[in-house]
């Protein structure tokens, strides 16, 4: 064989042998260098251990019995996954998570790792931390969000994260489930993780936060008080007028309730919408303060009538939205393990068409951890990651010449605009913008709501 002829064959084996081992995945909870400052990992180690609690005496929402006018009840089970500051043995191996999310009909549940930095069981190392509870989408599982478990773990908090158990999205026929139990599931773990972590003091049951993404975002504002209007087409959505009785002067409305919270956040939050859960007055019944984090051009659950809405209409309390710019509704979970990227459906549970998803990602752990630790820890410092001096994160400047290294974080201050926290050409396609709680009787002047003004809806690539 010619020199000619071998060459092709040469080329293909320097190009294998030059590009070596593929990389194994990384953990989502450790981001890349472009991640702003208060996103990277906390100084704990972490641990993680499954609980298994039972709500007892629930109505089973998809059996009424028209009849009879009444639901049959049962115990209900919930499975409870814990992260929490940890001192694992030397040389412990860390946990891999795994989960299945529903695939588009007719195809079976597709299944998924995703390695983490957790180690399972280990010995907690500390006491009287924060407790955060999180409650995932629609179908969600856990194993799906650990880019904020064990980021938030590493911090000084316990985060307990459900598993909801839903019917499969696919199956529009029970829905009606997860508006009565999301919210419900999310008082009950919270009262009974309170009273259970606090005894092995491990928590402190005075500092306690929500976090929900989606459905669960809608759980977590309803749990945080905003109160379900009995005349919303939600509630003609549950049979038996079960959730009437949870509704604003219902007699159950306690039930899905807790209170004492230090702090709420809602990323693509359902309940607005069509679903008109809770009106602009439920709504003002939240006096926790709030973060909203959401994209403007989410499909699944519209901006201005969503996430926006509710912003503006939570007028009882203290409340940033932070908005990204042109994406859409899968703000909420890990990027894509590999064994999701095979088929579109699948992969979209996980990333968007636009942002990439670890940006997302650590920009929502960015400032969440700063608004947790502010209302949670009540670390004042925190106050200069949110009260950005631009909202519109472009807007801001590095002086010229610019005397900070080129990977510096913005110090937000002298003489510098880029919002806090942010690297140099790395704060962009962002908008955070915040409002101060109106006392109710004072909400309307001169006949206009006194409320951020509503911007334009700008449409985005979805």
């Amino acid at each position: 064989m010619t020199l000619q002829a071998k060459l092709p064959a040469l080329l293909l084996a320097v190009a294998v042998l030059g590009a070596g081992p593929l990389r194994a995945a990384a953990p989502p909870s450790q981001f890349g260098v472009d991640a702003p400052e208060l996103a990277r990992l906390g100084e704990l180690a972490v641990g993680v251990r499954t609980l298994a609690l039972v709500q007892r005496n629930q109505e089973d929402v998809l059996a009424f019995d028209p009849a009879k006018g009444s639901f049959p009840k049962s115990n209900r089970p919930l499975t409870v996954d814990l992260w929490y500051p940890a001192a694992p043995s030397s040389g412990a191996q860390r946990e891999i998570y795994s989960a299945s999310l529903p695939s588009i009909p007719p195809a079976a549940p597709a299944s998924f790792t995703v390695p983490g930095i957790a180690v399972r069981d280990a010995q907690p190392a500390g006491k009287g931390y924060p407790l955060v509870v999180i409650s995932h989408g629609y179908s969600n599982s856990p194993a799906a969000m650990t880019w904020l478990t064990e980021n938030l773990a590493s911090k000084g908090y316990v985060v307990a994260a459900i598993r909801h158990d839903d019917p499969p999205i696919t199956d529009t026929a029970k829905f009606a489930q997860l508006l009565v139990r999301r919210p419900l599931d999310i008082a009950f773990v919270t009262h009974t993780l309170k009273g259970i972590l606090a005894r092995e003091h491990l928590v402190d049951p005075a500092r306690v936060a929500l976090i929900g993404y989606s459905m669960g975002g809608y759980g977590v504002l309803t749990t945080a008080g905003a109160t379900l209007d009995p005349t919303s087409p939600m509630t003609r959505m549950v049979p038996g007028g079960l959730l009437v009785r949870y509704a604003r002067s219902g007699s159950k409305r306690g039930d899905m309730v807790e209170k004492g919270l230090r702090a709420v956040i809602a990323m693509a939050p359902a309940g607005g919408g069509s679903l008109a859960a809770w009106g602009s007055e439920g709504l003002r019944n939240i006096d926790t303060p709030l973060l909203i984090i959401a994209g403007d051009a989410d499909r699944t659950l519209d901006y201005a009538t969503g996430a926006r809405a509710i912003f503006d209409n939570a007028t009882g309390t203290n409340r940033y939205l932070l908005t990204f710019k042109g994406c859409g509704h899968s703000i909420g979970l890990n990027p894509a393990p590999e064994t999701m990227r095979a088929r579109l459906w699948d992969q979209d549970w996980f990333e968007d068409p636009v942002w990439r998803k670890d940006r997302v990602n650590a920009i929502s752990a960015h400032f969440i951890s700063a608004f947790l630790d502010r209302y949670v820890k009540d670390d004042a410092s925190r106050d200069a990651y949110l009260n950005v001096p631009v909202s519109e994160s472009a807007a801001g400047t590095w002086p010229s010449p610019n005397p900070y290294p080129y990977d510096a974080y913005s110090p937000g201050a002298n003489g510098v605009s880029a919002w806090k926290g942010f690297q140099r050409n790395h704060a962009a396609g962002l908008e955070l913008i915040q409002a101060k709680a109106v006392p109710h009787a004072n909400e309307f002047a001169c006949g206009r709501p006194l409320r951020s003004l509503q911007r334009g809806h700008a449409e985005g690539i979805r």
